[in-house]
């Protein structure tokens, strides 16, 4: 499919402010990390909020991801939802504004079986000319993807790639070993990225690269160089890192960071609420101790 789902890519939040999207803020995110080495951009994630967003929105947040971008990294565009109606809608408007590939999450709170995970990504799929990246969390969903559904769907062949948050290193091996090389499998969970790199897997996309790209960057490329203990040393160096920004659900405390950074406003939409007190102090506690604050 011509797209490379691999290396250090960022589920990019969404900045707000007075209530609306932060275009400017938004740019100078892009750009930060284009220059930083990221090597692919996830606009509209439950990272950045897509579930608090109109339509309207979303869209225009993509085609912007997409303008800033320029063809300089792929924009792998969130565009699920838990209506497979209303996920083909959102895909076809972000092929129709030049994403690269759509990241598909599991529908959520509706908990299908198997077959019915099969049949919403398959429609999905033969929707659209993107390459699908799907994304299985069911610690956000309900229901998990298992390594069998994996297999059938990989035989789609625009189902390139999995965003895995299992949180399973077991299951991510069961993929590879019954997916091989049709389908990539890429972390959806920052501490699993060095194991996950052992066994086969390609990268990440990631909540610590929204405020640490360049070390994120850096472990995906030392890895690549097979220069394995530098990898681990940058692993281990981010790993407080990443527990502090799960100290409160995602995103709300990545949100802070990069206001605590200047970067952005503090605000997210209800009912996501801003970090407040110890939480706060544990988290910038933490970015000091990494280098992000003095």
């Amino acid at each position: 499919m011509g797209v490379k789902i691999q290396g250090s890519i960022v589920a990019i939040v969404t900045p707000f402010k007075d209530g609306n999207f932060d275009e400017t803020a938004y740019r100078d995110l892009i750009e930060w990390h284009i220059q930083s080495g990221t090597d692919a951009i996830v606009p509209c994630g439950t990272t950045g909020e897509s579930v608090t967003l109109s339509v309207d929105e979303h869209i225009r947040v993509i085609e912007l991801c997409v303008e800033t971008v320029a063809g300089r990294v792929p924009v792998i565009a969130g565009s699920g939802a838990n209506s497979t109606a209303e996920a083909i809608e959102l895909t076809k408007g972000a092929e129709k504004v030049g994403a690269d590939a759509s990241l598909q999450v599991s529908p959520y709170y509706n908990k299908p079986v198997q077959d019915g995970l099969y049949e919403h990504f398959k429609h999905i799929a033969e929707s659209t000319s993107l390459p699908i990246v799907l994304y299985n969390i069911q610690s956000r969903t309900g229901v998990n993807i298992l390594p069998e559904t994996m297999a059938r769907l990989a035989e789609i062949e625009n189902i390139v790639a999995v965003k895995e948050a299992s949180g399973s290193i077991v299951q991510m091996a069961e993929i590879i070993n019954l997916c091989g090389d049709k389908l990539d499998v890429v972390s959806g969970d920052d501490p699993m990225t060095l194991p996950l790199l052992s066994i086969g897997g390609k990268g990440v996309i990631s909540v610590s690269a929204n405020v640490a790209p360049v070390e994120n960057a850096s472990m995906w490329d030392a890895w690549c160089d097979g220069k394995y203990d530098e990898t681990r040393e940058i692993f281990y160096k981010l790993l407080p890192l990443n527990r502090a920004l799960f100290v409160e659900t995602n995103p709300i405390p990545v949100k802070a960071a990069l206001h605590l950074m200047g970067k952005i406003g503090p605000e997210m939409r209800l009912p996501m609420t801003p970090l407040r007190g110890s939480n706060l102090e544990k988290l910038r506690k933490a970015m000091v101790e990494f280098g992000l604050l003095s």
